[in-house]
């Protein structure tokens, strides 16, 4: 049973895998109450249905028995008219008499369930009775029963079972008759005569048909002796109702109840006897009614399972929505991080777990966001480190090649040519220090690239032909220096050296669309498709020259100013190369400088 249940639990939670906090909360909180509640509901319906149980058979027995008393204190007072009646015909003499008429009618009259009240010779004679009417002449009175009873027991009190009273003509009433043998003196003679009261029945039905065991239920009444039917709901019943009712069975029985199915409904019958009398008064109720009851306490159980699962549901979503926020809010703030947006704060709110977590968060962030801002101080001050180290070296070495170029045009004796070198090579040296800036204005490089290319000309004995051009508006605004002459150098090292006929460069600066476009266009030998791919990654280098690179220029440029900006080169093969250097468009110089 455990194993099964924790493979259960262990299906559910698989299936639950990949769903939300809030989910699994509310699925979770709801599963246990469904559980609980079913639980619950199940030891209600089994308790509710076995008190109901237990309520029926109390409930009938306490009628029954409701019935049995009241019952019997109708029939004591019957009995105690009777012996009244009984002792006034004893002590009267010289019956029949008027005093003894008055007698039995002032008895008569104080009971008005009494029908008729009479004194019988044992050979049916009347001697005298109320009320006075003429008596039917074929009743065969000696051969009733409760005459026979009478005559067979002698002072004792005899019920009868229920009849129509025929002794009187036009008198047809339903009764129970009293009878007793008794000896009285009449014309001074001992003889047995018989005492009768005819008591209407319709008290003692109404006495029953009060009764309510259920909507079927009813109360009927048996003699303890042969079981002869003396009350039943179904008046047509009473002579026939031992076909109806399983009264061997009950004969039984003298108190207490049992369950019976001899008609094919399961019934509840429940029995007590009269005292005195013998009488055994059954109650019967029907057990469709007690399991319409559970249906009852099943629909009440259902419905009340349901609204408290909505209830629960409706907590549970509140409370899992509660619980789960923080957790989203942390989520959402994560997911922002790893987008990229590290300026980011959590507001905690309490001081458990998640409020913890999200104080870790916040510390994590700030940790972050401090290291990428150290990093990206440490790379900027390493990128303006490698830039003056390149620098000097860039200045040596051309100072070098420059200066033997000079000597060996002093000792050929173009004594122009070398004022000329110098000149350019001084104007040179002086933009490339300016003062240790790192932004000057674009007629500054135009100027400092110009004298470069005068040097390099003299160098490679015109082997190329150069024009720079300049837009007005674009003199005055500001760029990073050197990034011209690592464009200009490759062109001259790899574009035009090699080629048999003199080469052409074009350099020019204009604003295009708000931002500065420098290019640099020669008609050397270009470069070739892989190359050029590889060219931007810094996969090829320069195996001449400065070494700064393309792939230098194009880092300064993103480093400064951010990845829209940068370097764009298109190249044929025989047919030349283009650079196209883009930056932003600066009309005053700004504190850029300071992180470059």
């Amino acid at each position: 049973m455990l194993f099964s249940l924790r493979r259960w639990l262990t299906r559910l939670m698989n299936t639950w895998r990949g769903k939300s906090i809030q989910f699994i909360l509310t699925a979770s909180f709801t599963l246990i109450t469904i559980l609980v509640m079913l639980l619950v509901s199940v030891i209600l319906y089994n308790k509710f249905s076995q008190t109901a149980e237990q309520n029926t058979f109390l409930s009938n027995q306490q009628i029954v028995e409701q019935v049995s008393y009241n019952l019997d204190i109708y029939l004591k007072g019957m009995t105690e008219v009777f012996e009244l009646a009984d002792e006034k015909i004893r002590r009267s003499e010289g019956i029949p008499n008027d005093k003894l008429v008055e007698q039995l009618n002032t008895i008569m009259d104080t009971r008005q369930d009494i029908v008729s009240m009479a004194l019988f010779t044992s050979q049916g004679e009347l001697v005298t009775g109320l009320p006075m009417k003429e008596m039917r002449s074929n009743t065969k009175l000696t051969e009733q029963s409760w005459f026979k009873n009478a005559l067979e027991n002698p002072n004792h009190l005899s019920f009868s079972l229920p009849h129509i009273q025929n002794l009187y003509k036009g008198q047809y009433t339903w009764v129970v008759s009293m009878s007793k043998g008794i000896t009285i003196t009449r014309n001074n003679e001992t003889i047995q005569a018989v005492v009768m009261i005819d008591v209407n029945f319709k008290t003692i039905d109404d006495l029953c048909r009060r009764v309510s065991l259920g909507k079927k239920g009813y109360v009927y009444i048996i003699d303890e002796s042969a079981g002869n039917m003396i009350y039943h709901p179904q008046q047509q019943l009473i002579y026939i109702g031992l076909k109806y009712e399983n009264v061997e069975q009950a004969l039984k029985y003298t108190y207490g109840s049992y369950l019976e199915e001899s008609s094919g409904e399961k019934k509840l019958i429940t029995i007590k006897t009269v005292n005195n009398i013998g009488w055994k008064i059954i109650g019967v109720s029907y057990m469709d009614e007690i399991v319409t009851t559970r249906k009852e306490i099943s629909g009440f159980i259902s419905w009340l399972l349901l609204i408290v699962l909505l209830f629960v549901l409706l907590i549970s979503a509140f409370m899992s929505a509660k619980i789960s926020l923080p957790i989203k809010r942390l989520e959402k703030s994560m997911r922002k991080v790893e987008q990229g947006e590290f300026d980011i704060h959590i507001t905690v709110r309490g001081d458990d777990e998640v409020g913890r977590l999200s104080r870790r968060f916040n510390f994590m962030v700030v940790r972050i966001r401090q290291l990428m801002e150290q990093s990206v101080h440490e790379q900027e001050a390493k990128r303006k480190s490698e830039l003056e180290v390149l620098q000097s070296q860039i200045n040596p070495h051309f100072l070098y090649n420059t200066l033997n170029s000079v000597v060996r045009m002093a000792g050929s004796g173009k004594s122009e040519d070398v004022i000329t070198m110098i000149t350019s090579l001084s104007k040179f040296f002086r933009i490339s220090l300016s003062r240790g800036k790192h932004i000057i204005t674009v007629q500054e490089e135009l100027e400092h690239i110009r004298n470069y290319l005068i040097i390099q000309k003299i160098r490679y004995k015109n082997k190329f032909e150069y024009e720079i051009t300049a837009d007005e508006e674009s003199l005055p605004c500001y760029t990073l220096k050197l990034m011209l002459q690592p464009l200009v150098e490759n062109a001259i090292y790899h574009g035009i050296e090699m080629m048999a006929d003199p080469g052409h460069i074009h350099i020019s600066a204009r604003i295009v669309h708000d931002k500065l476009l420098f290019e640099v266009r020669d008609d050397g030998l270009g470069i070739p498709e892989g190359k050029l791919k590889q060219l931007l990654t810094g996969s090829v280098r320069s195996e001449e020259g400065s070494g700064v690179g393309v792939k230098n220029v194009h880092e300064r440029i993103q480093l400064a100013y951010g990845n829209s900006y940068g370097l764009e080169v298109e190249s044929e093969l025989e047919e030349g190369t283009t650079v196209r250097l883009w930056i932003p468009l600066i009309k005053q110089e700004d504190e850029r400088e300071e992180g470059l």
